[in-house]
């Protein structure tokens, strides 16, 4: 069994709970809007994390972080992007990927709003975990929590850090 934590879009903040809400957990994600090096340094002294970049982050986070991170954990396919959309209003290009990728599970960032959904045409999980930074429209911060054991993904937490 591997647990995830899940955030975006921290636009460079840093929060003390984000130690707390991801100790234990196997890896963490990071669906772009890192925002600044430090944050993914801070974030990766907790866990390992898998990070892909957003539309606000520039420099050493540019070659650190792809556009697009398509990988398993255990029996699970997982395709992540920055601005992917969500089932039925993906981005241009998006579903033609998640095609050929054929993941179970999706993750996006972007729109600053916690969304889980299931595509029942393409068969996975849509997931945008929200902002967990300050800057945006967001009305609460949210991260995510959940596990994966073989092909099963079960046990998602919605975090609630307060208002945007």
């Amino acid at each position: 069994m591997t647990q995830i934590g899940i955030l975006s879009d921290t636009h460079s903040c840093w929060d003390d709970r984000f130690v707390t809400h991801f100790a234990g957990c196997d890896e963490i994600w990071h669906a772009g809007d890192i925002g600044c090096l430090d944050t993914l340094r801070r974030l990766q002294a907790i866990a390992p994390v898998r990070a892909v970049r957003g539309n606000i982050d520039h420099g050493p986070l540019l070659r650190e972080c792809p556009e697009i991170q398509s990988f398993r954990v255990e029996d699970v396919g997982v395709w992540m992007t920055h601005i992917g959309g969500y089932p039925g209003h993906y981005a241009p290009g998006v579903r033609r990927m998640m095609i050929d990728a054929r993941p179970k599970l999706m993750i996006a960032g972007h729109s600053h709003i916690l969304k889980v959904m299931y595509d029942n045409e393409l068969d996975l999980l849509h997931i945008n975990p929200g902002a967990a930074g300050y800057h945006g429209w967001q009305k609460q911060r949210t991260l995510l929590r959940l596990k994966i054991d073989g092909q099963n993904i079960s046990d998602l937490e919605v975090i609630e850090l307060g208002k945007g």
